[in-house]
C-alpha cells in the first residue's frame, strides 16, 4: 500500500510524486492501493498526483485503486469527470 502525504497542494505535488513513484516501484505485483486517509490539506493538484500515480502503476502492468479518498476530493474528481479513473477497489 502506498500512503499519500497529509499535505498535497500545488507547491508539494512534484516532491510528493517523486516519493510516490519510489513507493510504487517497491510494491509487489497485483493491485497497488493508494491510501489517502492521511490527506488533510489538498487542492486539485492532489488529483493530478493521483492520475500520475495511476499512469505509473498501469505502465508497470499492475492494477490501481484508491482507498479512503476524502469526500471533497472525490466530488472534485466527479466534477472533472475523472472519478471512474480513481476506483475504490480494483
Amino acid at each position: 500500500m502506498v500512503l499519500l502525504p497529509g499535505d498535497l497542494t500545488h507547491n508539494l505535488a512534484a516532491p510528493a510524486m517523486l516519493a510516490l513513484q519510489e513507493a510504487i516501484a517497491g510494491e509487489p505485483d497485483g493491485t497497488v492501493v493508494v491510501d489517502a486517509s492521511s490527506l488533510i490539506n489538498f487542492d486539485s493538484s492532489a488529483l493530478a498526483v493521483l492520475l500520475a500515480c495511476r499512469r505509473e502503476v498501469l505502465a508497470r502492468g499492475k492494477a490501481f485503486a484508491v482507498k479512503n479518498l476524502h469526500g471533497r476530493l472525490r466530488q472534485l474528481a466527479g466534477m472533472y469527470g475523472i472519478e471512474p479513473l480513481l476506483p475504490a477497489n480494483a
